[in-house]
């Protein structure tokens, strides 16, 4: 009996977020191990179709970095980086798009359907729903070019808010094209940051692979609950934020920007970890506010 009480107290505490997020836009990033291991992308699809259950209205953008750097390497193409950037030629650009149409985004929507949610693809193949330029990078003062990579410049939002409320889970893959169709592989942070912008969700959740933002690098114990914009500006200036968190705090900092109210990294290898940050009260990573 004890247990079931215990289940029934954590669906009070969870009652007045729920009631706060009906009806509200909640971006999901989806990558890292959330993505790679069948089981951890089970239970966050799962977080997922309860969520939009209970009213609120989820939109996923996901990536397959990992997954594509394999399908290369299967193909005898050795993948080149700039700073975080996967170096695409039109070869390397039409295996991106296969591998995270065809493969990653499909398998996505098939879990939410077999969970019992209703999955929509939003793949770009009309060339215009996801629409970028062409991203040069600039190192030294030197402005290297990255081939067939994008930076965003539009999104159909109306499509993917239509398929909100009607009660779809948009599941964006970030393939996106430029004015004459040609398509370009556009980092999966940057969409997610984008979309926010034009949208407006309550929340942009990132899942990484790591509890939330470190003080302290490597030490998990010094995870920041809740840090505001100058306090992560400040990490970075100290080289406390690099690598691969280095992106997706920026696009949090860019979604905040934009004017949603909160965003969230958070640790996508612990079950349940979204319903854990939006429906407890004390949450799990850390929350970056305006």
């Amino acid at each position: 009996m004890q247990k079931e009480i215990e289940k029934a107290a954590t669906l009070v505490e969870a009652m007045p977020h729920i009631q706060a997020f009906r009806d509200k836009i909640i971006l999901v990033k989806l990558g890292g191990s959330a993505m790679d291991q069948e089981e951890s992308l089970r239970t966050v699809l799962q977080d997922v179709v309860f969520m939009e259950l209970v009213g609120m209205h989820p939109i996923l953008v996901h990536g397959g970095g990992p997954a594509i750097s394999a399908e290369m390497k299967k193909r005898g193409i050795e993948p080149t980086f700039v700073k975080g950037h996967r170096v695409t030629d039109e070869q390397v650009i039409d295996l991106v798009a296969d591998v995270l149409w065809n493969q990653i985004n499909a398998d996505i929507v098939r879990k939410i359907n077999d969970l019992g949610g209703r999955a929509h693809a939003v793949i770009n193949k009309d060339r215009k729903t996801l629409q970028a330029k062409k991203k040069l990078m600039e190192i030294d003062g030197e402005q290297i070019d990255l081939g067939l990579v994008g930076a965003m410049v539009s999104i159909d939002a109306r499509q993917i808010l239509d398929l909100c409320y009607d009660d779809f889970i948009p599941v964006i893959a970030p393939i996106s094209a430029d004015s004459n169709g040609n398509l370009l592989n556009v980092q999966a942070d940057e969409v997610a940051a984008f979309t926010a912008a034009q949208l407006k969700p309550e929340k942009i959740v990132y899942l990484s692979d790591t509890p939330g933002i470190l003080r302290v690098p490597g030490d998990e114990r010094s995870m920041a609950s809740t840090l505001k914009e100058d306090e992560v500006n400040r990490l970075i200036a100290e080289g406390v934020i690099d690598g691969g968190m280095l992106p997706k705090v920026n696009a949090c900092i860019q979604a905040l920007e934009a004017g949603v109210n909160k965003a969230h990294i958070i640790d996508g290898r612990v079950p349940h970890s979204l319903l854990l940050e939006i429906l407890t009260d004390k949450g799990i990573g850390t929350q970056i506010l305006r």
